[in-house]
């Protein structure tokens, strides 16, 4: 009984860490796309650290005020705070010696999108809330801080573009949610639904895949 009582524990402490990993990924990735942000707007080194801040973990932070999950959970943890303005910082001394920087940026803002949606669909369940809740709690997770980036950098959001990028968000949340319903392992699922989200937001940006757009031009009398 001891020996299956270890093993049911190692096993969680497994998908536990696929979690973390996930997050300390997700955290970095956005942090770092949202000094490059920063950086075009020609930005000093406090706002890059803000918009950094604010692009890493405004999502999780509006989520969590969202379902009531309190304490939020970079107040209970400020490694993560470190990393994120470390990460920032980072951005502006190595941003130079990158080549073809739209493409880092996207790369970094796709796997930003695709770990938060994952991992706010995951506090969702974990809060033991309703199926539709999971998949908005993992789109607000995956979509604010980019919504959040682009308005104070005087942008148009990418997601209320013509791109396939919320969608791929809602996607995502779905298929870990359905995986989550068969008692897939979270390690798995997680694994699973990265790499699909990741592989579909990049063939969008490759291929030019992008949603129908409604324009209405005539004047109001």
């Amino acid at each position: 009984m001891s020996v299956l009582s270890d093993f049911l524990h190692s096993v969680a402490s497994v998908q536990l860490d696929v979690i973390l990993v996930i997050y300390l990924i997700a955290i970095t990735a956005e942090a770092m796309s949202g000094a490059l942000a920063a950086g075009r707007r020609n930005m000093d080194i406090f706002g890059v650290v803000v918009i950094g801040f604010v692009t890493a973990l405004g999502g999780g932070t509006i989520r969590d005020m969202v379902l009531g999950n309190y304490p939020i959970g970079w107040t209970q943890h400020p490694a993560y705070v470190y990393l994120v303005v470390s990460a920032g910082l980072l951005t502006t001394v190595i941003a130079r010696y990158m080549q073809r920087m739209k493409h880092v940026f996207l790369l970094l803002d796709a796997m930003g999108l695709i770990a938060f949606s994952l991992i706010g669909s995951n506090v969702a369940i974990k809060l033991g809330y309703d199926p539709l809740v999971v998949v908005m709690a993992g789109m607000i997770t995956g979509i604010s801080g980019g919504i959040l980036r682009d308005v104070l950098c005087n942008q148009v959001p990418v997601v209320f573009r013509r791109e396939l990028y919320a969608s791929v968000s809602m996607l995502v949340c779905l298929l870990y949610l359905g995986l989550q319903a068969l008692e897939v392992s979270i390690g798995i699922s997680t694994a699973l639904c990265f790499a699909g989200g990741l592989g579909l937001r990049l063939a969008a940006i490759r291929f030019g895949w992008r949603l129908p757009v409604f324009s209405y031009q005539q004047r109001w009398e």
